[in-house]
């Protein structure tokens, strides 16, 4: 098991980038990991598979909402993707090694694996290798995570010495209108954890006061946390996280 780098316990993390729509920088733009570079703010970001199976830089599933297209990213080859605009900026959706490049270890990479089974399950592999792949050489510090745990065990089987870990949450059932009753019920214990060599978790912010939550803690897991909305959240966060991701507000960074 690869621990989590110091670097992720220090900045905190902007989700999706340092994005501010108003400004003309999309969530999962080159332009808000930019600003977060400039601002010297670690990056969360989003990774969806494509027709040609590789990695592309986006949190949705279909187009609709981020830009003006519709229809889902797998149905997509990267290239189709990457011609397409994102809705109030000037850029298009970046592909991983590009946002690789642009990124080259000047702060944290916080990748997360969006579930491609659409139930938790075993249907995994092809974005778990497209995004080792891309990470072949890469040395800044990065870390990869997922909801599904066996989307992580799957990662961990090609890219062993990547840090990985859990993206967790309550598990509540008006959140996951899609997902078989039991596999929610039993994904809010995290049982995998240990299974997968996972050395962190980043959990839901409103449920950090959860038992297993600070069971992992005590036994050493670094507890980063999802979404900071305002000052006030992230003090009470803080109470129990290592660190944040965070939006819509300028998170201080701590003095060393």
């Amino acid at each position: 098991m690869t621990p989590l780098p110091p670097a992720f316990l220090k900045a905190p993390l902007a989700h999706r980038g340092y994005h501010d729509l108003a400004a003309g920088i999309p969530e999962n733009s080159r332009a808000a990991f930019r600003a977060a570079i400039a601002a010297g703010y670690g990056i969360e970001l989003d990774v969806q598979l494509t027709k040609d199976r590789r990695a592309m830089v986006f949190h949705d599933y279909g187009l609709g909402r981020l830009t003006a297209e519709k229809g889902p990213i797998r149905q997509r080859t990267s290239a189709e993707l990457s011609a397409i605009p994102l809705t109030g900026g000037d850029e298009t959706i970046p592909t991983l090694p590009q946002v690789l490049d642009l990124v080259a270890g000047q702060v944290p990479l916080l990748i997360e694996i969006k579930d491609q089974d659409g139930a938790m399950m075993h249907d995994v592999g092809p974005l778990e290798i497209a995004v080792a792949h891309a990470l072949v050489g890469y040395t800044g510090p990065v870390a990869v995570m997922s909801f599904n745990p066996h989307a992580v065990e799957a990662f961990a089987a090609v890219s062993p010495d990547t840090p990985r870990g859990l993206t967790t949450c309550a598990y509540q059932p008006e959140d996951w209108p899609l997902l078989p009753a039991h596999v929610f019920v039993h994904l809010r214990e995290t049982p995998y954890y240990d299974r997968v060599g996972a050395t962190f978790v980043s959990h839901l912010a409103r449920d950090l006061t959860r038992p297993r939550v600070r069971d992992l803690k005590t036994k050493g897991a670094k507890i980063l946390c999802w979404t900071i909305r305002s000052p006030e959240a992230e003090a009470e966060a803080r109470e129990i996280a290592d660190n944040i991701t965070f939006e819509g507000y300028a998170a201080p960074i701590p003095h060393p």
